[in-house]
C-alpha cells in the first residue's frame, strides 16, 4: 500500500508538460496541492477554490493578464494558463513572479476542452490522502504512470487507447515521434482519415486476434504526418477486448523489448480494469454521500465535509428525464440517466467550483455552494436571532429603569433612552444584513436560473429533460425540505406544459393543486354536487357538458376564447352553459359555486385522469 501522488502543479508539468504546457514563470517541482480547476470569464464573477488553477481562455492583453494575475495573488490561486505565445511583457510577468502564481502557455492547436478534460482527469484521479494498491509498483490506475513505465521498457513514446481509438494516456517522449501522433493527442483521438487506412489495412481485425505486438507500417497520405512505423498490441481481461498500446520507433523492436511490450498489455489491462471498479466505487460512494447530506440528520455533516460543502449555505438542483416518472430497470433509460447525470455534474462544475451532483433513484441532485448568502423562508432556516432580542433586551431594561424612576426619575428616562437607542441601532443592523442576506439569495436563484437554462440549451432534444431549482438551505436541518421542494417542483414540471426549470415560487399554486390530489386520492375523494351530475350526464350521453364548464373557467369566463379552444361557435357554446346550469343546477354567477367547481375540477377530476 501507497499513497497515489497528489495533484501538484509539479505533477501536471510532468504529465502533460511534453505536449501540451510550457512553464513560463514559476517552479517546474512546485509542490502545492492543487485545489481546483476554474475557466476565467470576464463576464462572471466565479468563486475560486483556495489554490485554484485557472484557464485564461481568450485572454491575450497584457494589460487584463497583469490585472487578472494581481486579482488571483489575492486570491490565493496557484496558477493561471494561457494560450501561447504569451506576450513578452515584463510587467506581467513580474506581477506573476511576484504574487506567487505560475503562468504556464498551452501550446497552439492545443484544445481548451481537451486540456480541461485531461487537467479534470489528473484532479479528480487523486485521491489525495487515501490508500490504494500499486499494481506492478505503479499507483493502481495511474495510466500515465504506466504510459512512461512502458515507454521506458521499450525505450519509445506510447500512447495506451480504448477499444475507440481514444487516447487515455500518454508517455514523455512524444517529440521523437511523427506529426500524426501529436495529432492524436491533442484531440485525444486517432484522426478518423488514419484510423480509415487503419482498418482498410485490417490492422485493428489483426490486433483482436493476436497477443503478440504487430508492426504497422506508415500511412501514406498528403499531409505526410504519419511517417514513423508503430508497435502495437491488445490489451485483454480474459476475452474481453480493453484497448490498445501503440509504440512510435523509427526502427525496430528487438526480441526483449517486444517481449516487453507483450508482457506490459497484462499490466495495462490490471490498471485498466482497476480504473474501470475504482470510477464504479466512487460513483456509489459519491452517490451515498449526497444521499446522505439531502437526507439531513446525523450522518449529513461529515458527508458535507467529505464532499469539501461543509459549514456554507447549498442550493440544492433536481434534474429529470421528462419520459422517466419511476425508476425503471430499461437499459436504454438507465443509460440515458446516467448521461444525464455524468453532462449535469460536469456543467455544474464548470458553472460553479465546487459544485456537485449525483443520480439518486432517477434525479441527479446536485449542490451548488453559496457562500456568504442565508437562506430564507422555510427551507432556508437561516432567519439569525438578533433584532427582536435585542429589542426585547431594551424593552426589558427599561421596564426595569421604568419601575425604579419613582426615586430616580430623569436618570430612568436617560438610561431607558439610551437602551432604545442602542435597541433601534441593532435592529437597524439586523435589517440591513436581512437585506443583504436577502438580495444574496436573489442573486444566486437567479444565478442557478441561468446556469440551469444553459444545460438545458446545451443538452437541446438529445437529453429531454426539467430543471427543479429548490431554496437555499443555510444549514443542514434545511437539506431535506430543500429536496422535497425540488421533488415538488419537477412533478409539476413532468406534468406537462412549456416551462423546463423553475423554482417553487413559479409552480406554487400547481404544486399546492398536487398536494390536495394527493390527499384527495388518499381519502377516496370523488366529485359531489354539480360537477358529479355533469360528469355522469357527459358518460351516459357521450356529451361535453365537463369539459365546456372546464374551458369556461379557465378563460375567466371569456365565451369567445373559450369556444375557440373547443373549436366550437360561441353559440354553440352558450348552448352548452344553458344546458350545465341546468343538468349541473350550478348558478354560474355566483363566485362560490365557480371556485367550488373549478377546485373539484382540478383535485378531483383532473384532465386525462391524473
Amino acid at each position: 500500500m501507497q499513497l497515489r501522488p497528489r495533484a501538484t502543479l509539479g505533477r501536471v508539468l510532468d504529465d502533460l508538460g511534453d505536449t501540451l504546457l510550457d512553464l513560463v514563470v514559476g517552479e517546474s517541482g512546485d509542490p502545492r496541492e492543487i485545489g481546483g480547476l476554474v475557466i476565467h470569464d470576464p463576464l462572471d464573477e466565479v468563486t475560486l477554490p483556495r489554490r485554484a488553477l485557472v484557464l485564461g481562455v481568450g485572454l491575450g492583453d497584457p494589460g487584463e493578464i497583469q490585472v487578472l494575475l494581481e486579482e488571483l495573488a489575492e486570491r490565493d490561486a496557484i496558477g493561471l494558463i494561457l494560450r501561447g505565445p504569451i506576450p513578452a511583457d515584463d510587467a506581467m510577468r513580474q506581477a506573476s513572479a511576484r504574487g506567487g502564481v505560475s503562468l504556464l502557455s498551452l501550446r497552439r492547436g492545443a484544445s481548451w476542452s481537451h486540456l480541461a478534460a485531461l487537467l479534470r482527469s489528473l484532479l479528480t484521479g487523486d485521491l489525495g490522502s487515501m490508500e490504494t494498491e500499486t499494481l506492478g509498483g505503479i499507483p493502481s490506475g495511474d495510466l500515465f504512470a504506466v504510459a512512461n513505465a512502458v515507454a521506458a521498457l521499450v525505450d519509445a513514446p506510447v500512447t495506451i487507447e480504448d477499444r475507440e481509438s481514444r487516447v487515455l494516456a500518454f508517455s514523455g517522449r512524444q517529440d521523437e515521434a511523427d506529426p500524426s501522433r501529436i495529432e492524436t493527442i491533442l484531440g485525444r483521438q486517432v484522426p478518423e482519415r488514419y484510423a480509415s487506412v487503419l482498418t482498410e489495412r485490417g490492422v485493428f481485425r489483426e490486433l483482436l486476434r493476436s497477443d503478440e505486438p504487430i508492426r504497422v507500417e506508415p500511412v501514406a497520405l498528403e499531409d505526410g504526418g504519419f511517417t514513423v512505423p508503430r508497435f502495437a498490441v491488445a490489451v485483454r481481461a480474459g476475452d474481453e477486448y480493453l484497448g490498445s498500446i501503440w509504440v512510435a520507433v523509427a526502427g525496430d523492436l528487438n526480441a526483449e523489448r517486444r517481449a516487453s511490450l507483450r508482457d506490459s498489455a497484462t499490466l495495462v489491462a490490471l490498471h485498466l480494469m482497476q480504473v474501470r471498479a475504482g470510477a464504479d466505487v466512487q460513483r456509489r460512494l459519491h452517490t451515498d454521500l449526497i444521499s446522505s447530506a439531502l437526507e439531513g440528520g446525523a450522518s449529513a455533516q461529515p458527508a458535507l465535509a467529505r464532499l469539501g460543502l461543509g459549514d456554507q449555505p447549498l442550493l440544492v438542483l433536481g434534474v429529470t428525464l421528462l419520459d422517466a416518472p419511476e425508476p425503471t430497470v430499461d437499459v436504454a433509460r438507465a443509460a440515458d440517466r446516467s448521461r444525464l447525470a455524468d453532462a449535469f455534474s460536469m456543467h455544474l462544475a464548470a458553472a460553479q467550483p465546487g459544485a456537485t451532483a449525483a443520480l439518486v433513484g432517477d434525479v441527479v441532485y446536485g449542490l451548488v455552494p453559496l457562500p456568504g448568502a442565508a437562506g430564507r423562508g422555510g427551507a432556508g432556516g437561516g432567519v439569525r436571532p438578533g433584532g427582536r432580542g435585542v429589542a426585547a433586551r431594551g424593552a426589558a431594561a427599561g421596564r426595569g429603569s421604568g419601575g425604579a424612576a419613582a426615586g430616580r426619575g430623569s436618570t430612568a428616562a436617560r438610561e431607558t433612552s439610551a437602551v432604545r437607542g442602542t435597541a433601534s441601532a441593532a435592529a437597524g443592523r439586523d435589517i440591513e444584513r436581512s437585506a443583504a442576506g436577502a438580495a444574496s439569495v436573489d442573486h444566486a436563484e437567479e444565478r442557478a436560473r441561468r446556469i440551469c437554462d444553459d444545460f438545458l440549451e446545451r443538452v437541446g432534444r438529445r437529453l429531454s429533460a426539467v430543471v427543479g431549482i429548490g431554496p437555499v438551505a443555510a444549514d443542514i436541518a434545511a437539506l431535506p425540505r430543500a429536496r422535497a421542494t425540488v421533488d415538488q417542483v419537477l412533478r409539476v414540471l413532468r406534468e406537462g406544459g412549456t416551462v423546463r426549470a423553475a423554482p417553487l415560487s413559479d409552480v406554487q399554486t400547481e404544486t399546492l393543486v398536487l398536494e390536495l390530489r394527493d390527499h384527495a386520492l388518499a381519502r377516496g375523494d370523488t366529485p359531489t354536487g354539480p360537477v358529479a351530475r355533469l360528469m355522469e350526464y357527459d358518460a351516459e350521453h357521450s356529451g361535453d357538458l365537463v369539459d365546456t364548464l372546464r374551458a369556461w373557467l379557465d378563460a375567466f369566463g371569456d365565451v369567445s376564447t373559450a369556444a375557440a379552444r373547443l373549436f366550437v361557435h360561441p353559440n354553440t357554446f352558450r348552448y352548452r352553459l344553458r344546458r350545465i346550469a341546468e343538468v349541473g343546477g350550478i348558478d354560474l354567477d355566483d363566485p362560490e359555486q365557480r371556485f367550488a367547481a373549478m377546485l373539484q375540477l382540478r383535485v378531483l377530476a383532473p384532465r386525462g385522469g391524473r
